[in-house]
């Protein structure tokens, strides 16, 4: 998405970078498990495929991806590339054409512990993009496999509440409602976070 492709958050356990051509060969390994094309009901791509998903998540309207890397790997070891870093990526869609104040959520955690820095990962593009202002978002929608706890209750935590469940497609719907006390929380929650600049293999550690 064009919002975010010169945008880079700093946190204080992960450090958020747009999806890059750079970041394509291990995206895919990642997606070559079964567990994790099961959780986020993903099909396996080719090489190929996933650069042309690239180029087009990255001009795409109505979708703001970005790559989680590990903050202190990648502030503490020299010359340590973005993609050795990655972790798994967060994302923002801007698909419901009927409510255009609804984003949905989804983060995928792929080669770190799960339990770690992941709410981080989740709070920053809703707080530091500023998309409640900019976007003029109220609502955020997570969709999550029935069977994927550890998930369901990471977005609890977050305070969203479960709004609807679907025997059909095995997922519940979790949702959280921006009100002016949540938005102050989340800008709380995230007040350490950094916004900075960020060019395509140029980006350097603070």
């Amino acid at each position: 998405m064009r919002l975010n492709q010169n945008t880079m958050l700093l946190g204080k356990k992960v450090v958020l970078v747009p999806y890059t051509s750079e970041h394509v060969p291990r995206y895919h390994e990642w997606m070559k498990s079964e567990e994790l094309q099961r959780l986020t009901a993903s099909e396996p791509l080719t090489l190929e495929q996933e650069y042309a998903m690239q180029r087009s998540w990255r001009e795409d309207a109505d979708k703001c991806t970005f790559i989680v890397l590990d903050a202190e790997k990648w502030q503490t070891q020299p010359g340590a590339t973005e993609e050795s870093c990655m972790v798994g990526d967060v994302n923002l869609f801007l698909t419901d054409l009927e409510d255009p104040t609804l984003g949905e959520i989804e983060v995928m955690i792929a080669a770190w512990d799960r339990r770690v820095g992941v709410g981080t990962s989740l709070l920053a593009p809703l707080s530091s993009l500023r998309g409640v202002t900019t976007l003029g978002l109220t609502k955020f929608e997570a969709k999550i496999g029935q069977e994927n706890e550890p998930s369901i209750r990471m977005f609890q935590k977050l305070h969203f509440e479960q709004v609807a469940a679907s025997s059909v497609f095995q997922e519940v719907t979790l949702r959280l409602t921006v009100s002016e006390s949540e938005h102050q929380w989340l800008l709380e929650q995230t007040s350490h976070v950094e916004e900075k600049p960020y060019r395509d293999g140029s980006a350097e550690p603070c």
